[in-house]
């Protein structure tokens, strides 16, 4: 397992942004622009980590602004920790046999999504290609939120 990023959702990116980069000292080293999702990401980096970013987009830290979302309550703004795994199916499979629960199946064979007792969501990706769907995963329904 290796971790890669934590996400925290910002109200106003450019005061963020001077804050994290200017202030702060991080770097920002991928931004995407989602026009049709409404939202922009910004990942950012140490500096004794952009070297190490540019490979494995690990470790990071991610800047989410939902356009036009101007306050967050209730913990929202920070958002969920990103772990790369070897095996997304059998991770899955191990953590369900624990008795936790998959609130975002990996039907795609690339992203799932599970919580810790204290409802912080950790986000499961798949280390290089998606694996190919498959079951019980394909056709599992998401439970409650993540």
């Amino acid at each position: 397992m290796e971790y890669l990023h934590t996400m925290i959702r910002v109200s106003n990116l450019e005061r963020s942004l001077d804050f994290f980069c200017n202030k702060f000292g991080l770097v920002e080293v991928r931004r995407i622009d989602n026009e049709k999702g409404r939202f922009t990401l910004v990942f950012l980096a140490a500096d004794e980590d952009i070297e190490k970013s540019k490979t494995s987009r690990a470790p990071l830290l991610e800047l989410t602004h939902n356009w036009g979302e101007h306050e967050y309550t209730g913990g929202r703004n920070f958002g969920h920790l990103a772990y790369r795994v070897d095996d997304i199916y059998a991770i899955c499979q191990k953590l369900m046999d624990a008795g936790v629960t998959i609130n975002r199946p990996p039907r795609d064979g690339h992203m799932a999504f599970i919580r810790t007792p204290d409802h912080i969501s950790i986000e499961l990706l798949q280390r290089g290609e998606p694996k190919p769907p498959q079951e019980p995963w394909a056709s599992m329904p998401n439970t409650g939120t993540w």
